[in-house]
């Protein structure tokens, strides 16, 4: 097909908009292969077309490179095939629980407590690593492709522990999420769009190729955007994907979950356009790592999308979160087995540190926030679109908030204070970037500027909120 791990590093740099770490996106790309082939032995049962592996095009690729499995089921076969393989391990799981803190002891991280969920009980566990793969956090908005377990959990536990969190303004909103009355959410694969699905307005008429040259496969944040201009231009909540230039049949074939979970709900996209709107998708932010999956606390790593190596910049280029955490985990688990290369470099990434305010009682609320009222203030004031006034105010009403969501029991409550302070440093890395680049939209300042080519990172002392 003419790809290599140089047009993947291009196409990756350029979505990146000016921030990734270059040497961390030459990792993946290079050992990208030895991890498909890792999955392949595991029993990750690829598509293929003519005994060849299938590849398709998603947004902002320069050629054909997804792999998928089970037409639209990438994910969900990886994670069965996987699964399937604990009970011939001695990995001992602990469902049904939420880790509440790190123990750490001397700077070094040695150990959880967990909440269990059927009682109030606290529980420690102690290792000689700890690695945190705990997802991301779209809970913090209104409309979410997300599961109701991405709360930004592990974020919270790291920075808690004094671990460097950073690039929290980016976080990326996936364009199309199927949008009809009495139904969450549900992704609509970019795969649709890259088998040649376009974007019609309230009106039918497709608009994409007046905002981008690469019309419905220009990057995420930009294909957000515009839907959202057309949407207030039509004074409508959703425009509409169409794909019905494919065979029924093929589409069946190519997207059997979308195409199934849409005709569960009425919804038949072989031969109607499918609603779509944009909705909270991927934490580009996230715990700092090396090229070892390291943290800034020593035995504690991350991975996945609560990790931030650098592979991302400013804006994740499509499906490169599976491969990021398939070359990193592995990196992970050769550096904590003692198999790390000696002349693996250290990061040198240009950051701004920061803190976010202790609230005082002047500035608490009395009550606490309930989840949706926490998810509409930042879906309102720090979401596709910013300007500096909402998050300003967003701010305000978090330092408020964040003080009467400190004392936690439950599940529920330790989730919505992990929210409420992912929020809060999230809005303070908004407010202070003064440019608009990647997944973070400022209308204040709408242009990317060369003095913001740097990370934003914030960093927990003992007397800080």
């Amino acid at each position: 097909m003419g790809d290599s791990p140089e047009i993947h590093l291009a196409d990756t740099l350029k979505a990146g908009a000016g921030l990734c770490d270059e040497t961390a996106v030459n990792i993946m790309v290079e050992e990208a292969a030895e991890r498909i082939a890792d999955l392949v032995e595991l029993g990750v049962d690829f598509d293929t077309v003519d005994g060849q592996i299938a590849l398709t095009l998603e947004a902002a690729h320069s050629m054909p490179r997804i792999l998928h499995a089970g037409g639209d089921a990438t994910g969900a076969r990886i994670e069965e095939a996987l699964s399937r393989l604990i009970p011939t391990t001695s990995v001992e799981l602990q469902e049904e629980s939420l880790a509440i803190e790190l123990i750490v002891d001397d700077g070094r991280a040695v150990g959880i407590k967990v909440l269990e969920s059927c009682s109030p009980q606290v529980k420690e566990f102690y290792g000689r690593f700890i690695i945190l793969a705990t997802g991301g956090a779209g809970r913090l908005y209104r409309l979410t492709t997300n599961p109701a377990v991405a709360t930004g959990d592990g974020v919270a536990l790291a920075y808690n522990a004094g671990a460097t969190i950073g690039d929290m303004e980016f976080f990326q909103f996936h364009p199309t999420a199927l949008c009809l009355e009495g139904v969450d959410p549900f992704l609509i694969s970019e795969a649709v769009r890259g088998e040649g699905g376009v974007l019609l307005n309230s009106e039918g008429c497709r608009f994409m190729p007046a905002y981008a040259s690469q019309a419905e496969l220009a990057p995420r944040d930009v294909v957000s955007r515009a839907i959202v201009a057309e949407m207030a231009k039509t004074g409508t909540d959703r425009v509409f994907l169409d794909i019905r230039h494919m065979k029924p049949q093929r589409i069946a074939a190519r997207f059997p979950q979308i195409y199934r979970f849409c005709l569960d709900n009425g919804l038949d996209i072989a031969r109607q356009p499918i609603p779509v709107a944009p909705a909270a998708h991927y934490m580009i932010g996230g715990i700092m790592v090396n090229y070892r999956g390291q943290t800034s606390i020593k035995n504690l790593f991350a991975a996945g999308e609560a990790s931030c190596t650098g592979v991302h910049g400013a804006n994740r280029l499509a499906s490169n979160s599976l491969m990021e955490v398939l070359v990193f985990s592995r990196r992970i688990i050769d550096c904590t087995l003692g198999r790390k290369k000696p002349d693996d470099p250290e990061p040198c990434r240009n950051t701004e540190l920061h803190r976010i305010s202790r609230p005082d009682a002047a500035t608490a609320t009395q009550e606490r926030p309930a989840l949706e009222q926490l998810q509409s203030l930042m879906w309102s004031h720090a979401g596709i679109l910013r300007t500096l006034e909402g998050l300003e105010e967003a701010r305000s009403v978090l330092t408020g908030w964040s003080r009467n969501t400190a004392a936690c029991g439950s599940k529920s409550e330790f989730e919505l204070s992990n929210l409420v302070l992912l929020s809060r440093l999230l809005v303070e890395a908004a407010i202070t970037r003064k440019e608009s680049r990647g997944a973070h939209y400022l209308a204040d300042y709408p242009a990317p500027c060369d003095q913001w080519r740097k990370h934003i990172v914030f960093r927990k002392e003992p007397d800080c909120g």
